[in-house]
């Protein structure tokens, strides 16, 4: 097997081709990841949520990174890490909240994900959703050959 670094351009093609990562974020020098469905468009990572622990945490400390990654053939891979900053859009008459929704709304189900919290309590149910979006600060990546 064969590691190659991948270019800027074929790691904007990685992002711009998924729509699952893994956000990762730290608070109290504690690391905390959790999968998260997102859009890519125009150098950020946009998403939706209900409020709980990683949009406070965020909050708290807005550096962040994500990880996607795609299976090659046979046991190939590639994968992509972004470091970036954690924005809040404001609410959804802002021109920013709206984009974000405009850039989610492209793929089906988008805001399910996002909607959805496990064993939900009638509490959450009235919580505000969460526009965000990652502002991509580097990209880095790397690919699996098999021989």
């Amino acid at each position: 097997m064969q590691i190659r670094p991948l270019s800027t351009l074929e790691c904007t093609k990685l992002l711009t081709a998924n729509r699952v990562g893994r956000l990762a974020c730290a608070r109290d020098g504690r690391p905390y990841m959790v999968p998260f469905h997102y859009a890519h468009a125009d150098n950020h990572l946009y998403a939706f949520s209900m409020p709980g622990k990683k949009i406070d945490w965020m909050r708290a400390n807005p550096l962040v990174s994500v990880q996607v990654d795609a299976p090659g053939t046979g046991h190939g891979w590639k994968s992509v890490i972004v470091t970036g900053r954690y924005e809040e859009l404001p609410d959804r008459i802002g021109a920013q909240c709206d984009h974000a929704w405009f850039v989610l709304s492209k793929h089906f189900d988008w805001w399910e994900p996002g909607a959805l919290k496990p064993a939900s309590t009638s509490d959450a149910e009235h919580l505000p959703h969460v526009f965000f979006r990652i502002s991509i600060a580097g990209v880095s990546g790397r690919e699996a050959l098999e021989s």
